[in-house]
């Protein structure tokens, strides 16, 4: 029996706003908008996508013995999240300064502060948070020893999965235990770390090759592309007017892992966190903006289809359904 759905460890940041109209260029100066403060971090974000869905969610990270150290840990226990494994202390917390444009669009600059201690030795700490977690999520905003760490440090039976962001190579062992590993485009393409051309099927076959047991590509205004090595299918998501995308890339791999943890299928999963991302980017900031489940199911009656079963294919051949899009 498992205490926690879904353990997020990865970063906490302040997510320190700015609406812009367009981006500044080299050497270039811009107005923006008064500037806001948000809790953040891909790590954090996570945990609270999962808490306000309804899954029983802990958070293991590092913030700064500070202003915005509080305030992640009172957004974090404020959606319910379980903060016994936040570490405080060692460094400022982490923070995100971030530029929004018109059409929802962002940019984002993180130091990563507090986030650059969590170490290998801080999860070995937290064994037996890891060993009561039936599935692990995290990032790469916190450093790659400690991934590995927390690979090696899982129950046997759990379930882990990551989004390499920021992306980077990553080495075998880790590659081997994402089920999913979840990227985008251009994490696509730095993990692959050779060219590749603009077929995302093509992209999810070198991926799978390259150890894990599933992948998951979000593809924007086309949609999630699900594979592992034996299914494939484009999962399509909600059209929605897109008002502020920070933090809905986190929601969607919060809603896959706890969607997964509970049994469903792949697509199932990725289907519903479609419809959590889509929710997110309709209001302004990242946990602000998150979803409950009430909302999500709200949102699901303006989905354009219905999530396509997936297709059983042969190694060299696959199959996709339509699909209309997901938010990164």
């Amino acid at each position: 029996m498992y205490d926690y759905d879904l353990l997020v460890v990865g970063s906490a940041n302040a997510d320190l706003v700015i609406g812009v109209e367009r981006r500044p260029g080299p050497g270039e100066t811009v107005l923006g908008s008064d500037l806001s403060v948000h809790p953040g971090g891909k790590g954090a974000n996570q945990a609270v996508a999962a808490a306000r869905l309804g899954a029983r969610t802990a958070l293991l990270a590092r913030v700064g013995d500070d202003a915005h150290g509080r305030l992640l840990l009172d957004s974090q226990r404020s959606a319910g999240v379980d903060t016994a494994g936040v570490l405080s202390g060692g460094a400022p917390t982490g923070v995100a300064l971030i530029t929004v444009d018109p059409s929802g669009d962002n940019s984002i600059v993180v130091s990563p502060g507090a986030n650059a201690r969590l170490s290998p030795a801080d999860i070995r700490d937290a064994s037996a948070l890891l060993r009561a977690s039936r599935v692990v999520s995290a990032q790469l905003e916190i450093p790659l020893e400690t991934v590995g760490e927390v690979v090696a440090g899982m129950a046997p039976g759990s379930r882990f999965v990551l989004n390499p962001s920021p992306p980077v190579p990553l080495p075998a062992g880790i590659l081997a235990a994402c089920d999913p590993l979840i990227v985008n485009e251009h994490e696509a393409r730095v993990v692959l770390g050779a060219s590749v051309g603009d077929d995302p099927e093509e992209w999810a076959r070198a991926l799978l090759a390259l150890g894990p047991r599933s992948v998951v590509i979000t593809l924007g205004a086309r949609g999630a592309l699900v594979a592992d090595g034996r299914t494939t299918a484009l999962v399509p998501s909600v059209r929605v007017r897109a008002v502020d995308t920070t933090g809905a890339g986190d929601a969607f791999t919060a809603a896959l892992a706890w969607r997964l943890g509970a049994g469903e299928s792949l697509v199932e999963a990725a289907s519903y966190a479609a419809r959590v991302g889509a929710a997110a980017v309709t209001k302004e900031g990242a946990q602000v903006s998150f979803p409950t489940a009430a909302e999500v199911v709200s949102l699901a009656g303006a989905a354009p289809d219905p999530a396509p079963e997936p297709h059983v294919t042969a190694p060299e051949q696959t199959v996709s359904g339509p699909g209309q899009g997901v938010s990164e």
